[in-house]
């Protein structure tokens, strides 16, 4: 049988996501001595790690090419999700929020209001749940210029610490939603494969679990 296809984002999510398939017993070598390869066997060959940009993980899992894939909630909200998300893997948190200069109402007046953001759908979504119309301004970069140079009123952006916001005199006005890293896979690999993708999953959990359990104590 083919092994089992997993789709990790680079970077953070990719070390914690190793971390994690370690602590259930596989072998993760090769990933952890990668080079330049983007393809790497894990354990005995059982599973396929591939390593990717976040919304290309999407991409991937949604296209069938890979069975599963770690991701950030953050990609799948803005991005969408012809899958299933089947596990919070609790690492990689964070949160969207709106933020504005300090000490100004977003809220308030009754002018239209700009939004620049690196997630748009994310922002429209929220602006339209509170029947809100907002012009949305899609920025690549540093969000946090937006305001400082007067092209938005606000920035929906994912904050972690609240530093960079501190630094450059904004300051969150509202949390629109928690973050983290889920697994993810595809429609129909779930239904082929099944079993394998349930008992993975399962150790996964339980190894979450008992970590949260360890951090408690």
């Amino acid at each position: 049988m083919k092994p089992l296809r997993i789709a990790l984002t680079k970077g953070r999510l990719e070390k914690d996501t190793v971390n994690l398939l370690e602590q259930i017993g596989l072998d993760c070598t090769q990933v952890r001595e990668k080079g330049r390869k983007l393809i790497l066997p894990v354990g005995n060959g059982e599973i396929e790690v591939v390593l990717a940009k976040a919304a290309d993980v999407i991409t991937y899992v949604e296209n069938g090419v890979c069975d599963l894939g770690v991701v950030g909630k953050d990609t799948i909200m803005e991005n969408g999700s012809h899958f299933y998300e089947i596990l919070d893997l609790g690492f990689g948190r964070c949160r969207f929020a709106l933020a504005c200069r300090k000490g100004t109402d977003f809220f308030g007046g009754y002018k239209a209001k700009t939004v620049a953001s690196k997630y748009p759908n994310v922002a429209r979504q929220f602006f339209e749940s509170r029947a809100m119309d907002v012009r949305i301004i899609k920025i690549e970069g540093s969000v946090e210029l937006a305001p400082l140079l007067g092209l938005a009123d606000g920035i929906v952006d994912i904050v972690e610490t609240g530093t960079t916001l501190k630094e450059n005199g904004l300051e969150v006005t509202e949390t629109i939603a928690g973050i983290s890293a889920r697994l993810i896979a595809n429609t129909a690999s779930l239904k082929m494969r099944k079993q394998e993708i349930e008992a993975l999953a399962a150790r996964m959990e339980a190894q979450i679990e008992k970590n949260r359990e360890e951090k408690s104590v």
